[in-house]
């Protein structure tokens, strides 16, 4: 019997943004994140007498666009010396690519623990953590509902995640604003690599600890205002880098500008909102309930034909048959 993977992707309030040891994808820093209830990935495995196959909501993907999920399952069954045999490989991803949302946060946890579950491997949540994390950095942390933290370790063994709050009461919400469709120019493993080139790369790195026991205090005090100042401060810490790098480079457009304006301009009005930012051109907006309609309305009327999904708390790994 076969058993379909559920994870949800996250959006880390506090950044990683560098590895370590790329072929671990051990980072430099540790982060902490909050798992979206709205963006999920559903992935099965099935053996198979033919070649594998990796199907992409219900689209037979190429060999290169299957190269990686491939890679990461031979990986995984060296790891557990298991035979290498042919597999179908069927995921369904409820994260809009273009939304700036870090999808293979959800597909590699999804991945994990399909693998897991396809081998009757009893895996315990910092097993799949650390396994999700070979494929995905962030996918570490979407082992676990609500907000959980990556702790960077120094080896395979110590770099997991693991839960903060399973089941946050905080009032928190995100809004995922798509302004831009296209592309990036600038993938996130180069991105992280080049950043490191910044004068401020250190310093930033030196405050990681700091700004990481200031979340968890804001979280655990119910500090909406302190979770959200910060959330927005480490993210443009996160950009700073970026324009400092050598040779300087920027994931904003237009947009995100105007974007950030709208957002400064409604807290001027008393409407509190905070944004964060990944490395991608699209705002997610992180609020409390009673504002979320004002927040909606205002962007519709300042960005014409605007995509806005909205979203909360959502669980961690969870299986069906």
């Amino acid at each position: 019997m076969t058993k379909t993977a559920r994870a949800h992707t996250n959006i880390a309030l506090i950044k990683y943004w560098g590895k370590k040891d790329a072929a671990l994808r051990i980072p430099l820093m540790s982060s902490l994140s909050m798992t979206l209830d709205a963006f999920y990935t559903d992935t099965t495995i099935e053996k198979t007498t033919g070649s594998s196959e990796f199907y992409l909501n219900g689209k037979k993907q190429t060999p290169a666009n299957s190269k990686r999920v491939f890679a990461y399952i031979k990986k995984l069954q060296q790891r557990f010396d298991l035979k290498e045999e042919n597999l179908v490989v069927k995921s369904t991803n409820h994260v809009p690519t273009s939304a700036g949302l870090a999808s293979s946060s959800s597909a590699f946890a999804a991945l994990a623990a399909a693998f897991c579950a396809f081998y009757n491997i009893n895996a315990d949540k910092t097993l799949l953590s650390r396994l999700a994390r070979i494929g995905s950095g962030s996918a570490s942390r979407s082992i676990f509902g609500g907000f959980s933290i990556w702790q960077k370790g120094d080896s395979d063994e110590t770099s997991y995640a693991y839960v903060l709050d399973e089941h946050p009461q905080m009032d928190l919400h995100l809004l995922a604003i798509e302004l831009d469709t296209k592309q990036k120019k600038i993938s996130s493993t180069r991105g992280m690599k080049d950043a490191q080139s910044s004068p401020f790369f250190k310093p930033w790195i030196a405050r990681n600890e700091s700004e990481l026991k200031q979340m968890i205090a804001a979280i655990k005090n119910d500090d909406f205002t302190a979770l959200g100042k910060l959330a927005e401060l480490n993210a443009n810490e996160m950009h700073a880098i970026n324009l400092t790098a050598q040779p300087e480079f920027t994931y904003f457009e237009p947009d995100t500008i105007r974007a950030i304006k709208l957002i400064e301009t409604l807290r001027d009005k008393g409407i509190e909102c905070y944004y964060t930012i990944d490395a991608g051109p699209n705002i997610k907006v992180l609020c409390q309930l009673r504002n979320i309609k004002e927040i909606i309305e205002n962007f519709e009327s300042e960005f014409n034909n605007v995509k806005i999904v909205s979203a909360s708390f959502g669980p961690g790994v969870t299986y069906s048959d």
